[in-house]
């Protein structure tokens, strides 16, 4: 079995719970404030760790209250922090999520995120048959660094490019595997895309955003599920109706999911069978990183049908 190493942000998560989202300008009341350990690296180190994977975080913490917590609550879930820095230059990164109506909203400020560097991830010991992680809280250089060292290891490399923006062809070039939903899907490639567009444009539009014939993209449709393009190969996965509380870090549950089982040694359709499925449970949770499925809770939800 490989290992999994995430490249990637960790943050707190300072969670408002409200009836409604405030419309611009607009004051409501919330119902409670809650503080959950987050930030889209941490959260899927998280998820591969809870879901058996050997995982290993890289990443940076401030001298703080906020980075204290996130080490001990990262250690605690069985993660080697060996290569998270602590630096006095920034806060840890912190993120404003409103939860309302099962929905979201975030603001995210990067803090010491933004000073993980290319020799942050260099001294990363990466093998064969292990899996790269990474996301864009991150600076992109630094994502470009970590993957051509997985790529000089012949590690693969998994790339979760959000929050989303525009990135260069290089480095969708050293991804093996690329993970995004279908708004993310549509600004790549300069197409729009919707939650009801059909299962065959989705296809074709990442057909045209491949960068190469081995390249795999699985598009996640939330509750539509998610399809795949492996190569020339199509696979659909289909949803699972859950009641859903706080989707705050299912798209993350899905990557770390999704990295474990490759690191595993599963197929590739089995591997996304199993990240959706516990990308389901994640979402009737509170929270990011403790929302994140053990791999009994997953394989009863799949034993289920």
């Amino acid at each position: 079995m490989g290992r999994v190493f995430v490249a990637g942000s960790i943050n707190m998560d300072v969670v408002a719970t409200a009836d409604r989202h405030p419309r611009v300008g607009e004051t409501v009341a919330g119902k409670q404030v809650l503080y959950f350990p987050g930030g889209k690296g941490a959260n899927q180190a998280v998820a591969a760790s809870r879901l058996g994977a050997r995982t290993t975080l890289i990443g940076r913490l401030g001298k703080d209250s906020f980075g204290a917590e996130l080490k001990a609550f990262l250690g605690g879930q069985g993660i080697d922090l060996g290569y998270v820095q602590e630096t006095a230059e920034a806060h840890t990164g912190t993120a404003i999520i409103t939860v309302a109506e099962a929905d979201n909203t975030i603001v995210v400020i990067p803090g010491t995120n933004a000073l993980v560097s290319a020799e942050d991830v260099g001294v990363a010991p990466l093998a064969k048959d292990d899996v790269a992680v990474s996301q864009f809280e991150i600076p992109l250089p630094t994502i470009a660094a970590f993957f051509r060292r997985a790529r000089a290891a012949q590690a693969r490399t998994l790339l979760n490019p959000a929050p989303a923006q525009k990135f260069g062809r290089d480095l969708l070039e050293l991804v093996d595997v690329l993970v995004l939903n279908e708004t993310e899907l549509g600004l790549l490639a300069g197409t729009e895309l919707s939650d009801g567009d059909e299962v065959a444009r989705i296809i074709d539009v990442a057909r045209r955003l491949q960068a190469g014939p081995d390249q795999t993209i699985c598009v996640t449709l939330g509750k539509r599920g998610v399809v795949a393009l492996a190569g020339r190969e199509e696979l659909v996965v289909p949803g699972r109706v859950v009641r859903a509380v706080d989707t705050t870090g299912a798209g993350d549950c899905f990557v770390g999911a999704l990295a474990a089982q490759l690191a595993d040694g599963a197929a590739l359709r089995d591997a996304l069978a199993f990240a959706n499925a516990a990308a389901s449970i994640s979402v009737q949770r509170m929270g990011a990183g403790p929302s994140m499925p053990t791999a009994e809770e997953v394989s009863a939800v799949l034993n289920k049908g």
